[in-house]
């Protein structure tokens, strides 16, 4: 096994020479200086120094207040030990969950780990949980809001937790989208034809805001996830002559030219753009409209390092995830989703070597459970996923605390109504509510 080490932006193979990357310095420093100061004008949101540093945070990404200054000085020890006291406390009124993405220090408390649905959906298996302490970023929260009772508060340890490519396809642009398509196509996008189809299906990757997700269930459409992209776009073929897929132009890609799709009935669509920078014959023609929105790790990944990897050992199997560019998929030895690699990381022989293509953390935690394998990831510049990044013990011990905090309150009899809001609590208004749950729902349906 080959061990990682990552220090201010710089990462090679133990050993070997750090490379230059564009990660911020400040990724080897605590999260909390990024917050916003009380009585201070609140600092202009951003995602934070890594691998989506080049992507500009929109005015409406939530910033997090500052949190307590003892949780800021905490020692790693004493936050540690102070989170696993509060869960106990709580018992099953609680359960964290943890993004496969996160922090091994974040993990090390997670309930259930997993992918952005399958946590939401096993948040599920806890009915008695009163808090779901969702370790992630802020669209996967919204996600667990929609898919549990009104009972149970959906909270989120930094509400800084953002998601560049969830960003890349807010509500006005994508409604935008809809109404410059519909003049080129001359009738209405979702109302059935002679034959039973509409215009335009739209289907977003479940990356995506519960806004989104809700303009696809009013819309006729749909929501996917890495693993079931292929059968949700049959399903959006059997009804629609195109397909809108938002917001990520790989995975939309990916799947269609795997599907048969060729690439010129594949527009590429830019919200900066009158028609999306297309001719209005173009998007006619087309079977699918890609959105122009990508995840910045996995945007990382070149054909130029497989061939490295390739290079070092050729025996080496490269296994990638399907939010990579097309060229570098294709390259590759498999694709696909964050439960087939570490699945395609289980099934290989002891000895193997493996080149994986995808975030950081992920990769670190497969190398460290499988030490019979040589486990690598790809980029030799490794920058986590910035916004998962901001999810810091920290903030985890303050959210437990509080809660712990609020239980005692309820128990000694004080009415819930004057003990105030959760603290960072998540929740989906009800209009988009209903309207993404039928997205969701969809899904469901078509992969159980």
């Amino acid at each position: 096994m080959v061990s990682v080490a990552v220090t201010l932006g710089r990462s090679a193979p133990a050993g070997g020479s750090p490379a230059v990357s564009s990660c911020d310095a400040r990724l080897a420093a605590e999260p909390f200086a990024l917050d916003a100061l009380p009585g201070l004008p609140a600092p202009a949101p951003e995602y934070g120094p890594g691998a989506s540093v080049v992507d500009t945070a929109p005015a409406h990404t939530p910033v997090q207040q500052q949190i307590p200054e003892r949780y800021r000085r905490m020692g790693a020890d004493e936050v540690h030990a102070r989170i696993r006291a509060a869960k106990e406390a709580l018992g099953s009124a609680v359960v964290v969950l943890g993004h496969h993405y996160q922090r091994d220090e974040v993990i090390a408390h997670a309930d259930i780990t997993g992918d952005s649905f399958l946590l939401a959906r096993r948040s599920l298996e806890r009915p008695e949980a009163r808090y779901v302490v969702f370790c992630g970023v802020h669209f996967m929260a919204e996600t667990a809001d929609l898919l549990t009772r009104p009972d149970q508060a959906v909270v989120l340890p930094n509400l800084a937790a953002g998601c560049s490519m969830a960003d890349m396809a807010d509500l006005d642009a994508v409604q935008d989208c809809w109404d410059q398509l519909e003049a080129a196509i001359g009738r209405p996008l979702d109302v059935p034809g002679e034959d039973g189809l509409v215009e335009v299906v739209p289907v977003t990757y479940m990356n995506s805001s519960a806004a989104i997700k809700a303009f696809c269930g009013s819309r006729g459409g749909i929501v996917c996830t890495s693993s079931n992209a292929t059968a949700v776009l049959e399903w959006a073929f059997a009804r629609g002559r195109r397909v809108l897929f938002v917001p990520d132009q790989h995975l939309g890609r990916n799947t269609a030219a795997a599907m048969g799709v060729p690439a010129g009935l594949m527009p590429l669509w830019d919200p900066r753009k009158p028609l999306g920078g297309n001719s209005a014959q173009a998007l006619v023609d087309a079977r699918v409209l890609l959105w122009r929105g990508w995840c910045s790790v996995h945007q990382r990944f070149t054909t130029a390092q497989i061939d490295a990897a390739r290079a070092a050992d050729p025996s080496v199997h490269v296994v990638v995830h399907p939010e990579c560019p097309q060229d570098v998929v294709d390259a590759a030895d498999q694709a696909g989703s964050t439960e087939f690699i570490i699945r395609a990381v289980e099934a290989a022989p002891a000895g193997a070597t493996l080149a994986i293509g995808t975030e950081v953390n992920l990769v670190r935690r497969l190398a460290d459970a499988h030490p019979d394998k040589t486990i690598t990831c790809l980029d030799p510049v490794i920058c986590p996923c910035s916004t998962m990044y901001r999810i810091h013990p920290g903030y985890l011990a303050w959210v437990l605390e509080s809660l712990v905090e609020r239980e005692a309150a309820l128990a000694a009899g004080a009415p819930e109504a004057e003990l105030g809001p959760v603290v960072n609590r998540v929740v989906v208004d009800d209009d988009a509510a209903a309207h993404a749950r039928t997205a969701l729902e969809r899904m469901l349906a078509v992969v159980p």
